[in-house]
Parts: structure tokens; C-alpha cells; sequence
């Protein structure tokens, strides 16, 4: 999610990154740590953790909860609602957008389907979307497969990149046909195979889940993701005006003038494929029924990218968000038991957010494997 004047160089570079760390518990394989029993698992202080994140230039608010063997065991809130000390402190149970972290929910339901015999991860574009080559709205899609739309290696060019898009015009409704067609007006920069961020990859993967299954990707998601999960709170975005429901923080983004603006109200019509909103309960839920195999068989889990560098001493992997206004990251254990989700919203670019990131690892090193 971003607004169309970020740079798209930075934009792709930052986005990457989110989408390296997203792909990074699938594939995690490391030895499970030995304890049973949620009060054998040490865990620093959570509190401070938060307060030390909320204390980074450019946070308004940070939130964070950690879940043992799915019960909370600690949390913390520090910053405010509210730019300027207002609005008091921000629930930490309060929904919040995990952006890019949307893609491996929708990677999960794209590798559910075709486990299902739906279709097969090496079947081309061209077949399981027929027009998009009969119609020329995707350059080479007799070529791309749909484990290419996974992993990022379509070579398709990012909708986000043509500059048609904004999501703060409430007046227009996108069909996700319409950003497929403004990528195809950005110059390729990569041959199927290679590697190459592009949000248009999951664009296309909710237009294969819709188009297989008959009902609409935030129906399907919560048919198999949320309703199974007990992810009572999350929810996909799909309206032009959107807001987030209930108690929440609010992040902002600066406009063309330096001046921060409340991105509390988004297109969800142009930033949907990275639109689901959730809480730290549901997100651990979803990351711990992951990793333990409960949703895709561990086989079909590698189809994703590799993942980044871990911590704890390569027991925990994170997947992390960053948009406007918001940066939000889950980090879990690599059997499932142990999750910490983080949610920083900003009042600066979150390109420019990285010492945000680094304050976030920090709190996660201290929480998850105090005395290293």
C-alpha cells in the first residue's frame, strides 16, 4: 500500500524486502526448542519492549502482544492513538492493517485450492486466465506459471508503478482488472523466472481464487482462513471508502507539502490485495496454525521464497507489513507455539522507515530470546 508520489526504485527495494520477510516462516526448518508448557518458555518484558519501540522518531503509537501456545501472555501499548499525545494509548487488541502480510494469507488459499486439484502450481496464466493472453493484458502469460505469481518471479511489472492509482480518491472503483491493465502499460524489467517484487502477482492469484471457486476472495478468505481460525476480527477491505472498525490507532502519511495526513480512510479498491486488517490474537492464529501444518501440508509450504535471516539463533522467523502510516510485523516460533505481533503507527514515510524496523527486531530480540 503507498500513495502514487513515493518513488517506485525505493518503493520496489522497501517492498521487497516486507516480501522476503513475509515468505520467511514457510520455510523455516530449524529444530523446535524443547520446552512443553507456556511457563517454561522465557520471555523478556514485553512493556518495556513496546515503550522502547514508541520512543523511535517517527512513531505515533506501537502496540504488541505475545501468545503461547495460542494465550496471551503479555502485551504492551506505548504512544498514543492520536498525533500529538492524543487520544490516550492505543488498545493493544486493536485491529491494524498487515498490509503485504495479506500475500501469504493469500498464498496459504491459492496452495489450499490447489491441493484441492483446482489447478496445479505449474499451470500458465494463459490457462487458468484465459484472457489475460487472449486479450494481451498480461505480456507473456503462455509463459508465466502461477508458482511464478507465488514467488515473484512472473516478471510482471507492479500496477503501482504507473502512477494511476491513489488511495486517497474516494470517488473511484477499481476492478482488479484495471490494475492488471496499468501494468502492462510499465516496462518489463525481468524474464519469467527471475525474481522481481510485484503486487500485481497477488492480483492476479485473488482473481484465480474468485474465478475457481466462485465466490469473492474476502468471502473465501474467511470461509478458510479467519471462520476455521476463530480470527473473529479480521476482515479484508474492499469498499472505496474504507475504515478500520472499532478502537484503533492512526497513522499518517506525509503529503506533497511535508504536512501529515491521517490515512485512518483508504481506497481499499486499489490497495486491496494488501488489505486485510486484523489483531495480534488473530494474526498469531493464523502464523501458529501455519507453521504447525494445519492449513497447507509443510511439502507444499516450500513452494515459497526462501526465507531471511532468523532470530533467536534461527528458532524464530517474522513476517512484516509496512504502508502508509503503518508498519506492522509478526514474529513466531518455528513450531507454532510462540507468536509477537507488532503494530508501529507513523507520522513519516514508511520508506524511510527503517530504523522503525530495526526497533521493532530490537523489541522482538529482547521479548523472544532475552540473553543473547
Amino acid at each position: 500500500m503507498t500513495t502514487t508520489h513515493i518513488p517506485a526504485t525505493r518503493r520496489r527495494r522497501a517492498l521487497g524486502m516486507a516480501a522476503g520477510l513475509a515468505c520467511a516462516l514457510l520455510t523455516l526448518s530449524v529444530p523446535a526448542p524443547a520446552t512443553a508448557a507456556a511457563d517454561q518458555v522465557e520471555l523478556g518484558d514485553v512493556r518495556q519492549a513496546i515503550r522502547n519501540v514508541a520512543k523511535t522518531a517517527g512513531v505515533v503509537g506501537a502496540i504488541g502482544e505475545v501468545y503461547v501456545d495460542g494465550k496471551r501472555v503479555g502485551r504492551g501499548t506505548a504512544g498514543s492513538r492520536l498525533l500529538g499525545g492524543k487520544g490516550g494509548r492505543i488498545p493493544s487488541d486493536s485491529r491494524y492493517r498487515i498490509t503485504s502480510q495479506t500475500k501469504l494469507m493469500e498464498a496459504t488459499v491459492i496452495l489450499q485450492l490447489a491441493g484441492e486439484g483446482k489447478f496445479a502450481l505449474g499451470d500458465k496464466l494463459s490457462d487458468v486466465l484465459p484472457e489475460m493472453a487472449a486479450h494481451d493484458y498480461v505480456d507473456r502469460a503462455d509463459e508465466i506459471t502461477v508458482r511464478d505469481l507465488i514467488r515473484h518471479t512472473s516478471g510482471i511489472p507492479d500496477f503501482i508503478d504507473s502512477g494511476k492509482f491513489d488511495v486517497f480518491d474516494f470517488t473511484t472503483a477499481h476492478k482488479p482488472i484495471d490494475l492488471v491493465r496499468a501494468a502492462r502499460t510499465v516496462p518489463r524489467e525481468g524474464d519469467p523466472g527471475q525474481y522481481r517484487y510485484s503486487t500485481t502477482n497477488y492480483v492476479l492469484l485473488g482473481m484465480i481464487i474468485e474465478r475457481v471457486t466462485g465466490h469473492d476472495r474476502a468471502a473465501e478468505f474467511k470461509r478458510r482462513l479467519f471462520a476455521p481460525l476463530g480470527m473473529d476480527h479480521t476482515y479484508l477491505a474492499t469498499k472505496v471508502s474504507d475504515r478500520i472498525k472499532g478502537p484503533h490507532g492512526h497513522g499518517y502519511h506525509p503529503g506533497s507539502k511535508g504536512v501529515p495526513r491521517d490515512v485512518d480512510r483508504l481506497n481499499a479498491t486499489t490497495y486491496g490485495v494488501e488489505g486485510a486488517i486484523s489483531t495480534a490474537h488473530d494474526v498469531s492464529a493464523f502464523y501458529r496454525a501455519l507453521s504447525q501444518n494445519k492449513l497447507v501440508p509443510a511439502e507444499q509450504q516450500r513452494e515459497l521464497p526462501r526465507p531471511m535471516p532468523e532470530l533467536c539463533g534461527g528458532t524464530v522467523s517474522s513476517a512484516s507489513g509496512s504502508g502508509a502510516g503503518i508498519n506492522s510485523t509478526t514474529f513466531s516460533s518455528a513450531d507454532g507455539r510462540v507468536q509477537f505481533a507488532v503494530a508501529t503507527t507513523l507520522k513519516i514515510d514508511n520508506m524511510k522507515a527503517d530504523a522503525v524496523g530495526d526497533a521493532v527486531r530490537k523489541a522482538a530480540e529482547a521479548v523472544l530470546c532475552p540473553g543473547r
